[in-house]
């Protein structure tokens, strides 16, 4: 477990935490036995896993590199983002995107098409971004309308400039351990594990879902990480049996409220993958964050959890994109030497 240890003479001061603005705190209480068969309380701090500290580490230095890039080769690094219809979260998620890649030095185009365009149609723009040299990353906005065959469009948008980093070639690269471009979602959710100094290695980490975007390339880097893995997915039965065991649990079922306390082990650690608009516009997710945050020792909120740091991948990896079909006589010289 992840949580942490305390003696009954142990004082808990919260003075510096508090102080802190990037890190929330709050005790919460996990009961167990003492040797006399009382029941007994240690008190114990819960961490709110923010994305905001983590992000400004990562945009700092993707600044700091597409300002190198544009004094080395005259422009700056482009991300294209491809939009099919109107769906109100993908327009503020796309214009979202614009205004982050302009603010970290970067330049950025929406190209827009109505939901009744043809497939054919966006897989012919999509070709025309992978031979323009000007575009170093192009993503395509999902969801997308039920015309779209995902298994067909992960193959569209050239492996150097898929940026979203969907495509087979960087799937299996991922999963032979090879370097290559890392899907967002589950390579931010390594960076905030990092960063709040959570170790899989030698830890059962349990993911539920098996998507191709988020479940599956998780395992892969989970399992680079030494985590012992459990994958569990829609038919997987007594859900709860599986979910207790995991000293780390991350959830992207899609399903609103799904995951409560009666599918935590006490102190353990919660991502919540998914997010969900109740009729008052507010953000929640799969998790029930209030309920499973007395029992686990650290939890992604949603928001500002798991989804911003979704996009500060996805600026990285347009950077690194753009350094990589374009390479300095020195770059050369380290792949060389």
């Amino acid at each position: 477990m992840f949580f942490l240890k305390l003696n009954r003479s142990e004082k808990i001061s919260l003075s510096k935490t508090e102080n802190d603005a990037h890190l929330f705190t709050t005790l919460i209480l996990i009961k167990f036995w003492n040797l006399s068969g009382a029941a007994m309380y240690k008190k114990i701090l819960m961490i709110k896993i923010l994305a905001q500290p983590v992000l400004e580490s990562i945009y700092a230095d993707v600044k700091q590199r597409s300002t190198r890039f544009l004094i080395s080769h005259g422009t700056p690094p482009h991300l294209a983002v491809i939009l099919v219809g109107e769906d109100p979260a993908s327009v503020i998620y796309t214009r979202k995107k614009g205004k982050i890649a302009v603010s970290l030095g970067m330049t950025h185009q929406t190209l827009s098409f109505p939901s009744s365009t043809h497939p054919q149609k966006i897989k012919e723009t999509v070709h025309q971004l992978n031979l323009d040299p000007r575009v170093h990353g192009v993503l395509i906005q999902r969801p997308l309308p039920s015309s779209f065959i995902e298994e067909e469009i992960v193959n569209w948008i050239s492996p150097n400039k898929d940026v979203d980093a969907f495509h087979p070639i960087h799937a299996g690269r991922l999963y032979l351990g090879l370097p290559t471009l890392q899907p967002c979602t589950p390579t931010g959710i390594m960076e905030l594990l990092k960063y709040y100094q959570i170790n899989p290695s030698g830890k059962i980490a349990c993911i539920i879902g098996r998507s191709s975007l988020v479940g599956k390339p998780m395992a892969a880097l989970l399992l680079k990480a030494d985590a012992t893995l459990i994958h569990c997915h829609q038919k997987t039965p007594n859900l709860a049996s599986f979910t207790r065991q995991a000293d780390l649990l991350i959830v992207a079922t899609g399903k609103a409220g799904l995951i409560d306390s009666h599918f935590i082990k006490a102190g353990s650690v919660v991502i919540d993958v998914g997010v969900h608009r109740n009729l008052k516009g507010e953000l929640f997710g799969d998790v029930q964050f209030d309920e499973v945050a007395q029992k686990a020792s650290a939890i992604t909120p949603v928001p500002g959890g798991v989804g911003p740091m979704t996009i500060g991948i996805l600026m990285q990896n347009t950077v690194l994109a753009a350094e990589l079909q374009n390479p300095t006589p020195s770059d050369r010289e380290k792949k060389n030497g």
